[in-house]
């Protein structure tokens, strides 16, 4: 039996014993799955993984859909999976649960003398949220609690447009930049077995790691996110896919980075890396101009972290073609160009 009367108004301060007789469920795990209360509890805090390597916990730097805050899965040796709480996380919207996000604050203080008390630390709560309708996750890199690479799990959180209180962040919140510069390679399946932790880089540089091409199922999805219903575009994705099925077709092997640098906050990815042909691709759902001017600026930031045998090329894939203009600024750039048509791929084989 649980107890309502805790009344869940962001910024908050409480415990997790306090919110399980509150919301139900237990008061242990990451990820807490409160039946009496319909809910799904996460409880975050960042100060964990940064002991072990990774600082992929915290709200992120807005984006087009608003707001968005980054949480690792639980499991803290091997790949991470969707079992227990993570299947709980991720099945929340099917079971018709709500989310509700907690930080840790750090440790209860007495406030007459100020010394520190039992139970545990305090929790602050962030508000009602939900998982992003596009991407409610992706899969990084990242090590475990014994120090061996592994495959996490890293939920996407948006707030939640039904919530009766917006969420409150604090400047705290934020993102920790990333604390170390290694270079780990990886060669692995989609279900990687654990391999060792890479040496340490000797001098300071970006943390770059080969991952599996990510692609979206679908074409489109309507996401119902603050500030009304919206049509996501998933038409990048898409042409990766294609483009990763014709490379593979072609005997290529394709891979992507997952790009980290000391000081600075999140990770990066790139899109596709032809590793049979020592290409990076950037790839753009449209031919705007302002597309490929990102696309290029992106190719040369990537260029400067992976650490590839010499001699990469760049590559710009798009949905068709851009047309004179752009074509020639990526000729004068040396970046090469391969753009999708009726029956494949023109520019590939690459010059």
């Amino acid at each position: 039996m649980v107890n309502h009367d805790l009344e869940l108004i962001p910024g908050l301060l409480t415990t997790r014993t306090e919110v399980a007789a509150a919301l139900g469920g237990a008061k242990y795990g990451g990820i807490e799955e409160a039946v009496e209360s319909n809910a799904v509890i996460v409880y975050s805090d960042p100060k964990v993984g940064e002991k072990h390597g990774y600082t992929f916990d915290g709200q992120a730097e807005d984006d087009d859909r608003g707001q968005l805050y980054l949480y690792t899965g639980e499991g803290p040796y091997g790949d991470q999976v969707f079992t227990s709480g993570n299947k709980s996380l991720q099945r929340h919207r099917e079971d018709g649960r709500v989310i509700h996000l907690f930080v840790a604050n750090g440790p209860r203080l007495d406030p007459v003398t100020g010394k520190k008390m039992k139970g545990g630390k305090q929790q602050r709560y962030i508000g009602q949220m939900m998982l992003d309708l596009d991407e409610p996750f992706e899969f990084r890199r990242a090590p475990g609690r014994d120090g061996v690479e592994r495959q996490v799990i890293v939920f996407h959180l948006r707030p939640d447009p039904k919530a009766p209180h917006p969420p409150k962040f604090l400047p705290q919140d934020a993102i920790p930049p990333a604390t170390a510069d290694t270079v780990v390679e990886l060669d692995f399946e989609a279900t990687p077995e654990p391999v060792a932790a890479g040496k340490k880089k000797p001098s300071a540089g970006p943390a770059s790691k080969q991952i599996e091409t990510e692609e979206h199922a679908t074409d489109t999805t309507v996401a119902n996110i603050p500030g009304g219903p919206r049509t996501v575009q998933r038409r990048e994705g898409q042409l990766v896919k294609a483009y990763k099925a014709h490379l593979e077709a072609a005997g290529h092997i394709v891979k992507r980075f997952q790009l980290s640098a000391e000081g600075v906050a999140g990770t990066m990815k790139t899109d596709a890396y032809d590793v049979t042909d020592n290409v990076l691709y950037e790839a753009k759902g449209t031919v705007r101009r302002d597309d490929v001017r990102m696309a290029i600026g992106q190719l040369y930031d990537y260029r400067r972290h992976v650490d590839v045998p010499t001699g990469m090329r760049l590559a710009v894939l798009l949905p068709g073609d851009p047309g004179k203009d752009l074509r020639s600024l990526l000729d004068s750039l040396n970046i090469m160009l391969v753009f999708r048509t009726d029956d494949g791929f023109e520019g590939f084989p690459l010059a």
